[in-house]
């Protein structure tokens, strides 16, 4: 064996030794960023998650004050108006009872029947009949409109203006403004949507 044909066979041996360790060189380092990809998909998956649980809760807390308002609407007759043919008075307003059960206040509290905003205000207070085992709402003094202030656990009374065909189309909707400072809307049917208003 000639001593060229030695080195040249020690160094295409020694050059396919290295081309091997680098081809396995990179395919671990293929595999390695497979494994890293797979692992970054599956952190990113888990961050989405764990994103979409925060805004849920987050949701939960900014719409939990505005749940625990309510109202009923009755038709109401008032004082003086003449009545039916067998003397009962006719319903000619809408009595509307806001009822903030939330530990917090609530603001700039409206009733409105489409643009028409209610008549008036007042603080309700309640009265225990025990005979009955009723509780009575009557109104207390009269507020404008909006009241700036329920407080925890108050009742105001809205009325509207005497019933005509704007009032009688638009159902009345309560509108308030959370502790937080978000506004809502609430319809007679429980319908609690956030308010933005127009414009």
């Amino acid at each position: 064996m000639d001593a060229g044909d030695l080195a040249t066979w020690v160094g295409s041996s020694f050059a396919a030794i290295a081309a091997g360790a680098t081809i396995w060189t990179l395919k671990s380092q293929r595999d390695q960023i497979d494994e890293q990809r797979q692992f970054i998909a599956e952190q990113s998956a888990t961050l989405a998650l764990e994103r979409a649980e925060l805004w849920a809760a987050a949701q939960d807390r900014k719409i939990a004050q505005a749940r625990q308002v309510g109202m009923t609407v009755q038709l109401w007759a008032r004082s003086g108006v003449p009545g039916d043919a067998n003397g009962e008075p006719i319903p000619d307003t809408f009595r509307i009872e806001v009822r903030n059960l939330s530990i917090e206040p609530i603001h700039e509290v409206t009733v409105r029947f489409g643009e028409q905003e209610a008549h008036e205000a007042s603080a309700a207070v309640e009265t225990d009949l025990i005979r009955r085992g009723l509780t009575v709402v009557t109104d207390g003094p009269r507020l404008n409109v909006p009241v700036p202030l329920v407080g925890a656990g108050r009742i105001y009374l809205f009325t509207s203006g005497p019933l005509f065909e704007e009032v009688d189309r638009h159902r009345p909707a309560l509108l308030f403004t959370d502790n937080a400072g978000v506004r809502w809307r609430l319809n007679e049917h429980g319908d609690l949507r956030e308010f933005v208003p127009a414009g």
